[in-house]
């Protein structure tokens, strides 16, 4: 399975609904509350987020090469190929 990465905000629900649907597909994942870093790690996790979405909304994920913005379980299913 291809590595998973979310950009998150800690007060979105679209965001929480994901990591939910992740857990509950037993996905294994690594996630950024980017709203909750300080200092250089806010900055980088800003500048990661611009680099696949440039228009900054979250959940950003990324699996592999694809990136998904928002809360879509078929494109992150498609994507998991579950």
């Amino acid at each position: 399975m291809s590595p998973v990465k979310m950009f998150t905000l800690s007060t979105c629900s679209h965001c929480r609904d994901t990591k939910s649907f992740m857990k509950s597909c037993d996905v294994k994942y690594d996630a950024v509350d980017v709203d909750l870093l300080t200092g250089d790690d806010r900055e980088k996790a800003i500048a990661a987020v611009k680099e696949v979405n440039p228009r900054m909304s979250f959940p950003t994920i990324v699996i592999g090469d694809t990136v998904i913005i928002g809360f879509k379980e078929d494109e992150i299913r498609k994507a998991l190929g579950i």
